[in-house]
């Protein structure tokens, strides 16, 4: 989550940022909560919130000695390329109404990079309110997701689509199915990008299941699929009940989807299109590239709206770049602009190949000049730095550098988080 708020008048040195303990936290909360038009009492004390708060990692910004601003971070292990890592989960950003624009953001920003820095923690991740944000503070769109709806009477599946007969699909809540979730999620964790390991502490987030939660919709439910070794997929879903001149227009609205195999997607998702008093099955904040439309024996009646997902920052440019793993190697010098960093701005060249990546201090002519926020965009491996180029937002000084740099960064597989933090 983000503050709304457009470049600052002021000097962000005009404020006091300092950490923060359990005992502030009804203020953070109040001063994020009116920031993003969240109710307080929906955040202090909350079961979805309380328990996820990490408060040795919040920072507040304070006006004499009132409170006017909040940035915190979650101590993630994200599956990156080349494996997990530690990463920084910025969240729960926000800046008093009266206090925009008066440089309160760019203070947090700055004081949460050096602090994410000082822990080691190499990249951060977040999730943007707005857009138009976070771009100057060095983050860039780094993963894109979809939602995804299917009429169900354009549901069918191919009749070549992957199908085991020893697999059998349980509907249970979701405390019935935690152990399961947590299994099958463990095991599909690292087959993308962009997904964090989730402690026992997030299930209850994800599983949460009061009336804001559900939307006007049904209760949570689980739907297990498993094999004679144990549980292979899930679905995590909700029935909306509609009824429009005595017809049934029902809704499945499906949160989450997670497989160990091709045959147990496949039986969950026949699962999912065989609710009787429905027309359509919604699946949010599933993989810009998840397979149901390859699957459906109508591919083009599927239809997928994308949306931006995780920006990332580098924080320790060096750091984040030679602990990556490359598809092809790559010997290019860069000249980084960051200005909520110095560390990171300068000239750096990037070596990298099969037996690993180093990036270090160049001097001499680049290669490319960009902005920190580029390589963010582009570190998933996912998205194109000659896009950037074309659009003139960087500079391409050896001809086919950003071609290159690209060809190394690709990942076959989009990144996917599916959980907004």
């Amino acid at each position: 989550m983000g503050e709304t708020s457009p470049e600052p008048d002021a000097e962000p040195d005009a404020w006091t940022v300092r950490g923060t303990t359990a005992a502030e936290y009804p203020e953070v909360a109040r001063v994020v909560g009116e920031a993003l038009l969240i109710p307080a009492e929906a955040l202090v004390g909350h079961e979805r919130c309380d328990p996820l708060v990490e408060h040795e990692r919040t920072l507040v910004a304070l006006d004499g000695d009132r409170v006017v601003g909040a940035a915190a971070s979650y101590a993630f292990s994200l599956s990156v390329p080349g494996g997990p890592r530690p990463v920084a989960g910025v969240s729960g950003v926000g800046v008093w109404p009266t206090h925009r624009r008066r440089g309160v953001l760019t203070a947090l920003m700055r004081r949460q990079l050096a602090d994410i820095r000082a822990r080691g923690e190499n990249l951060a991740v977040l999730w943007a309110s707005e857009g138009g944000i976070y771009g100057r503070h060095g983050y860039g769109p780094a993963s894109r997701e979809a939602r995804i709806t299917v009429p169900r009477a354009h549901a069918a599946l191919r009749p070549d689509a992957p199908r085991d007969p020893s697999l059998t699909v349980d509907l249970l809540t979701p405390e019935q199915a935690r152990p399961a979730l947590a299994e099958v999620h463990r095991r599909t964790l690292g087959e993308r990008n962009g997904g964090f390991a989730r402690a026992d502490k997030w299930w209850p987030h994800l599983l949460r299941d009061d009336a804001h939660a559900r939307g006007g919709a049904g209760h949570l439910l689980a739907a297990v699929a498993s094999g004679p070794d144990g549980p292979r997929g899930y679905a995590l879903y909700r029935v909306r009940n509609a009824w429009e001149q005595n017809m049934p227009r029902g809704q499945v609205l499906v949160t989450e989807v997670a497989s160990t195999s091709p045959a147990a997607r496949v039986a969950l998702y026949e699962h999912l299109f065989s609710r009787d008093l429905t027309v359509e099955a919604v699946f949010h904040d599933m993989p810009l590239d998840d397979p149901l439309p390859d699957l459906l024996a109508d591919r083009e009646q599927a239809a997928v709206t994308p949306f931006d997902a995780l920006w990332a920052r580098l924080v320790d440019l060096p750091g984040a770049l030679s602990e990556r793993s490359y598809a092809a190697p790559v010997d290019a010098v860069l000249a980084v602009t960051d200005r909520a960093a110095p560390w990171n701005a300068g000239t750096w060249r990037l070596e990298a190949g099969a037996a690993g990546a180093r990036c270090s201090p160049a001097a001499g002519p680049a290669d490319l000049s960009l902005d920190v926020s580029h390589l963010g965009a582009a570190y998933f491996g996912r998205r194109s730095l000659s896009g950037l180029a074309a659009a003139g937002l960087l500079t391409e000084h050896t001809p086919g550098a950003a071609r290159s740099l690209d060809t190394a960064l690709y990942e076959p597989l989009e990144p996917y988080c599916g959980v907004d933090f």
